[in-house]
């Protein structure tokens, strides 16, 4: 503590540093220079502080941290104490998987011409959350398309799989109307 106030008294604004600290006033200069050196002057202005070595910051640093540790433990185990006094039966267990029932899609087939494969087009109109108009969307899903029983324009009903290749996330469940 003693050797800080010599070092204090020395850092001392005297006459000359507020000369320094003011902004010098550039009539071609434009914001962002002039926000810089406002920023800059900030700066200088504000570490008034005594400069220190590598290793007062870096002990400063271990010490912050050991700070923060010694917080993080205490506030762990206080949610540990919580949960366990809510009880055992509060929770999902995490070994029970979520069961779900296969996403299905309904659009109209654009390509059948690969093998066992078509490309369905999905239309979506939805209404904006916030500005309330009607805003459509297409997706294009690859289809497979096991006996090759739909042609372009037919309208299908599609069902989420497992991947069958590198694109092709979808089976085809029925033909629900022909093209004309």
């Amino acid at each position: 503590m003693a050797d800080e106030t010599p070092e204090t008294e020395q850092t001392e604004p005297t006459a000359e540093a507020p000369a320094a600290a003011a902004p010098v006033h550039k009539p071609a200069a434009t914001k962002a220079e002039t926000r810089e050196e406002r920023a800059r002057l900030a700066h200088v202005a504000n570490s008034q502080r005594p400069s220190r070595t590598a290793e007062q910051r870096d002990a400063e640093r271990r010490a912050e941290r050991a700070k923060k540790a010694v917080a993080r433990r205490r506030r762990r185990e206080q949610e540990k104490v919580k949960r366990a006094a809510a009880g055992p039966g509060t929770g999902t267990p995490p070994a029970e998987p979520k069961v779900s029932s296969p996403q299905t899609r309904i659009g109209t087939v654009v390509s059948a011409k690969p093998d066992k494969t078509i490309v369905v087009r999905i239309d979506l109109a939805r209404r904006h959350r916030k500005y309330e108009k009607i805003v459509r969307s297409t997706s294009k899903l690859h289809v497979h398309d096991e006996a090759n029983d739909a042609n372009e324009g037919d309208r299908v009903r599609v069902v989420e799989s497992r991947p069958l290749s590198r694109t092709k996330r979808w089976n085809l469940v029925d033909v629900l109307e022909r093209a004309k």
